[in-house]
């Protein structure tokens, strides 16, 4: 791969990271919410309920940082702990009303969403076409 390929491979990520991360600050600005807790009501809409670690793993994120998203999401009402039935220790997470309502809201970023996500199409079709 000559330098001058890898130099527009490097600028076509940079641009992607960039698209990403506008697209993560308008989201924030217009709901209130990061990407991860977004996609933390999204996960918990799909699954019902669901542990923490259940829930990291659905993310991609460590324990850690789920707590964070958690504690975040639980704050704002849009989620609610469930202790287990026959483990009180056991602690499950369930999408609230409010997280519903907000989930509902935050499908209307999808045009904002597919913005990005042509862009990265687009760009990979435009590297396929200059291959062949």
């Amino acid at each position: 791969m000559s330098q001058q390929e890898q130099k527009t491979k490097l600028c076509i990520l940079r641009d992607i990271f960039r698209a990403i991360r506008e697209c993560e600050m308008n989201f924030q600005d217009k709901y209130d919410l990061c990407l991860n807790e977004g996609m933390a009501l999204c996960s918990l809409s799909k699954k019902g309920k669901i542990t923490s670690s259940e829930l990291a793993e659905c993310l991609g994120l460590t324990n850690s940082n789920t707590s964070k998203v958690i504690r975040s999401i639980e704050e704002k009402g849009l989620i609610s702990r469930i202790m287990g039935k026959t483990d009180k220790r056991n602690m499950y997470f369930k999408i609230s009303k409010a997280g519903i309502q907000k989930l509902e809201e935050m499908n209307e970023a999808e045009p904002e969403i597919d913005t990005v996500l042509s862009f990265i199409y687009d760009t990979k079709k435009e590297k396929t076409i200059s291959v062949l």
